[in-house]
């Protein structure tokens, strides 16, 4: 085994841990805000590892190449997504936790949903 297999092995190790802990984070976190959190964080980091250990553990540079483009599409479009699902999610009345200390979101908010119903500002 090279070396270059091996540091591949550990970097998808480390990304399969990241996918563990995101896991995690999905069924433990107590609202849709903080699982998308853990969602977006630690499962788009640890794909990314594992893909970019896949590259690196390859010796095919087609396959390494596939790789590395779809952790960049990974890498754009998992953070887009989550934001997309956050914003659908508060604009459409979803509360959140109770214990939540602060809410930045909601005077923008009041404008969304004020410039939708036709209101003036």
């Amino acid at each position: 085994m090279s070396s270059h297999e091996i540091v591949g092995y550990i970097l998808i190790c480390i990304g399969a841990v990241f996918d563990f802990f995101g896991c995690m984070g999905l069924v433990r976190l107590p609202d849709v805000y903080n699982r998308l959190q853990a969602a977006t964080k630690c499962v788009t980091l640890g794909t990314i590892f594992i893909l970019v250990g896949a590259a690196v553990a390859t010796a095919t540079p087609a396959i390494a190449i596939k790789a590395i483009l779809c952790a960049l599409f990974i890498l754009i479009t998992s953070p887009t997504g989550a934001h997309a699902l956050a914003r659908g999610s508060y604009l459409s009345g979803v509360k959140l936790w109770d214990k939540s200390v602060t809410n930045k979101f909601e005077q923008r908010a009041e404008e969304i949903k004020k410039s939708y119903s036709g209101e003036a500002k």
